[in-house]
């Protein structure tokens, strides 16, 4: 028999593993955009409100999947659904770096937000299934830290990936592949001109689905022993959604305000004159708080059942959210990446444990269900409305404040949410 320490040991591996499901499904799948934007836009030239439509586009896939998420689990082992969510998630971002025009990438950002549902929201399900083992529960949530920070891991990892893939060196590899035979075809005339091989965008889209199948494959080899048979209709649950209304609200809010900051970030640093590396180191201090997140948080979400975790978190990511507003010096932007990092991933945690906290166990796939749906929709609205306050007087940053506006709220409404 195994021991108390060796069975916690095994817990939190496996836990690892299932962290990489979380890197792939928003780490490179969703957060990487924000790296990619700014090129895309000056290539594609595109508004900012075209830019955040193709956010506001792969939420509402995302919203789709959510939708069909318990269906999904009710005839199909929880792994197998994040197994297929991975999967899809690969194939649309190599996708990706293959099509130019926006039709295309409108539906591979929406078929990308299917795929990330089904793989980050299936595998909130399995993680809490995890802290029901022998041994889980002391560390639910650790375990649920450790898998929603997986994230951090991608957005640390796509930091470092897309310049690397953007740089000269690595277009004149390509270039040298494509004169050879070896790539693809053309992507047709810019501005008259014939285009050598693909964009510096698209490379960058193509690394990060080879990041992906790695981390896939990781995925696959530490979490054989976990699964999550599917449970019959006949034997699920409603969960409470009256008495977590003002969960679901002040969630709704987070999802409208956090959005826009992981989607404009990046551009606004640009425009504010930062230089390339500088970018680059903001977004891995940013990933990396978020891998932080999964011990700064975990005793909160451990300790309270009522709404003070969410309420707590949005404030947070309010004041993050506004600090770049306020200043462009380093100091400040490093500032704000550290703390938006530690904190974002586990608003979605602190979601997943006042369901743990407060349903019975038959009621989790609905309760996680219903959550996932309510943030989708604040996605859905978040991009596109900041992008459509950016292309007016005071651009970019008043958009951030709209967003910060929008987590203050959050906060307020999840303050009121008491433990059932």
């Amino acid at each position: 028999m195994k021991s108390d320490s060796e069975e916690g040991a095994g817990l939190l591996y496996t836990a690892m593993g299932l962290a990489l499901a979380s890197a792939i499904a928003l780490g490179l799948a969703r957060f990487a955009y924000a790296l990619l934007l700014p090129a895309m836009r000056a290539d594609l030239d595109w508004s900012y409100a075209t830019a955040g439509a193709l956010n506001t586009v792969n939420a509402a896939g995302y919203l789709a999947g959510a939708l069909m998420l318990p269906r999904w689990q009710a005839r199909f082992d929880g792994k197998a659904v994040v197994v297929a969510g991975g999967l899809g998630a690969c194939a649309t971002l190599f996708l990706h770096g293959l099509v130019r025009s926006e039709e295309a990438l409108f539906v591979l950002r929406f078929a990308s937000g299917v795929a990330s549902a089904a793989s980050f929201a299936g595998g909130g399900l399995l993680a809490a299934s995890l802290a029901q083992q022998p041994g889980g529960a002391p560390r639910l949530g650790l375990i649920l830290g450790i898998y929603y920070g997986g994230t951090g891991l991608g957005i640390a990892a796509c930091a470092l990936a897309v310049p690397w893939a953007m740089s000269a060196e690595v277009g004149a590899q390509w270039s040298a592949w494509w004169a050879s035979g070896l790539a693809g075809v053309s992507t047709g005339p810019v501005d008259g001109a014939p285009v050598v091989g693909l964009a510096d965008w698209q490379r960058a889209w193509i690394g990060l689905a080879g990041l992906a199948v790695l981390c896939h494959l990781g995925m696959l080899a530490m979490t054989r022993s976990l699964h999550c048979p599917p449970v019959p209709a006949s034997l699920r649950e409603a969960a409470p959604l009256r008495a977590l209304l003002w969960g679901l609200l002040g969630y709704l809010c987070f999802g409208l305000g956090y959005i826009g900051y992981m989607t404009f970030i990046i551009t606004l640093l640009r425009e504010q004159g930062l230089s390339a590396p500088v970018v680059t180191a903001f977004y891995v201090v940013l990933g990396l708080g978020v891998v932080a997140s999964s011990w700064l948080w975990a005793g909160l979400l451990q300790k309270h059942r009522n709404g003070r975790p969410m309420a707590t978190l949005n404030a947070l990511l309010a004041l993050a959210t506004v600090l770049p507003v306020l200043s462009s010096h380093p100091v400040a932007v490093f500032a704000s990446g550290a703390l938006f990092g530690s904190v974002f991933l586990s608003v979605v945690a602190s979601t997943t444990a006042l369901v743990r906290h407060n349903c019975a166990k038959a009621a989790w796939p609905a309760g996680i269900a219903a959550f996932t749906v309510i943030f989708a929709a604040g996605q859905m609205v978040g991009p596109v409305l900041v992008g459509l306050v950016a292309d007016g007087a005071g651009g970019l940053q008043r958009g951030f404040v709209v967003s910060a506006a929008a987590l203050a709220l959050g906060a307020l409404l999840a303050s009121r949410q008491r433990a059932l």
